[in-house]
């Protein structure tokens, strides 16, 4: 019997992608066995087992930056957490380890190495991780959501898509979505989400433009996430909500986007042909705006950096691009260009590629190291 250990969580842009693959491996063999390797703070704790699947945990170890007493306790534990990953994989009988990075994947690589396991690496993001960076050396298979991201012999494969998603007929969909979030079908939705956490300028500068927007002949569903700092306003066709659980309901719905450029939002809008005005999240290593150049070269959205943001710049750029049904039109199928909905299967295929017994399978060779 297949055993497939997938490494990763933390964030929904690590979690999500697993879940999706998680759910094709079972489709695809269902005697197969499927463990979660996670930690006990991160989203995974919540979603995997609500998924029914077994989540194993081990601490959460992160790499000390600078010298601290924590620097000093990291080697032990970082260790501690390799080699509990290696008695999970020799109990369980692992024959694939799939890491999408965060916390827990650096152990699970390490732990597959030692134990001849081949590894396979998924990397979200348009400029990888350190776990990633690293895993990649000695992994069977790199899968990469965006084309050109720097890791060693890496494939294009896109993002792993929720089946949702995936499988979305928006034309189709479009009435079943406006009755639930109590809109109107027949008129223009501009989305606007700055993801699970929410985005302070997103929401600040929306809500002040809210008339104009409202004006123009669009009705707005704002999706504001945690700590939203901003009151709805009182105008009608603008509906506000903290956080919606049927997002394929709300991409049904939208015709056009204001959003942060996650890796899993720019890949969805991409996969889903929705043009988009992207606003990079400013702190960080700056993977937000490599995650989306690719549609903005395609011509399927524009980029603008949050300080910009503003309600002036919304009345000089976005008023007049929403006024504009052509362009819309036009951004909307450059955007389909630079997406693909088949993420999740070609993210399967490596992975079955790489177990023992097939055609170039096994575990990966470090570079240099014959």
């Amino acid at each position: 019997m297949s055993v497939a250990l997938l490494a990763g969580g933390g964030t929904a842009g690590h979690v999500n992608p697993l879940l999706a693959v998680a759910d094709r491996l079972r489709a695809v063999d269902p005697e197969g066995e499927v463990i979660v390797l996670g930690t006990a703070e991160g989203l995974e704790a919540r979603l995997v087992p609500a998924r029914g699947y077994e989540l194993q945990t081990i601490p959460k170890v992160p790499f000390p930056r600078r010298p601290n007493p924590a620097a000093l306790r990291f080697p032990k534990r970082f260790l501690d957490s390799v080699s509990r990953v290696e008695r999970l994989i020799a109990e369980r009988g692992v024959d694939v380890v799939v890491g999408f990075g965060g916390y827990v994947a650096t152990p699970a690589y390490l732990a597959a190495r030692r134990a001849g396991v081949p590894v396979v690496i998924h990397e979200a993001n348009a400029r990888p991780g350190l776990a990633n960076r690293l895993g990649s050396r000695f992994a069977a298979a790199v899968g990469v959501a965006f084309e050109g991201t720097p890791l060693p012999n890496s494939e294009f494969v896109g993002m792993p898509l929720r089946v949702e998603i995936e499988r979305l007929d928006r034309a189709a969909t479009r009435v079943e979505a406006a009755a639930h979030f109590g809109l109107d079908p027949d008129r223009k939705t501009l989305l606007v989400t700055g993801g699970s956490l929410g985005a302070r300028r997103l929401n600040r500068t929306v809500v002040e433009s809210a008339h104009a927007l409202v004006a123009a002949g669009w009705q707005v569903l704002h999706v504001t996430g945690g700590a939203a700092e901003v009151s709805a306003p009182d105008v009608p066709g603008y509906r506000m909500v903290g956080y919606v659980d049927r997002m394929d309901l709300a991409l049904a719905l939208a015709d056009f986007v204001i959003s942060r450029s996650g890796a899993a939002t720019v890949s969805e809008l991409s996969a889903l042909g929705i043009p988009a005005v992207y606003v990079p999240y400013p702190v960080g290593n700056g993977e937000q705006r490599f995650n989306a150049a690719g549609v903005v070269g395609a011509g399927g959205g524009i980029l603008v950096d949050d300080a910009e943001f503003l309600p002036e710049w919304v009345e000089s750029t976005v008023l007049p691009l929403l006024a504009d049904d052509e362009r819309i039109a036009a951004m909307a199928a450059a955007a389909a260009t630079a997406g693909l909905r088949d993420g999740t299967d070609r993210m399967v295929a490596l992975v079955e590629r790489a177990r023992p017994g097939t055609v170039g399978g096994g575990a990966g060779e470090v570079p240099g190291d014959a």
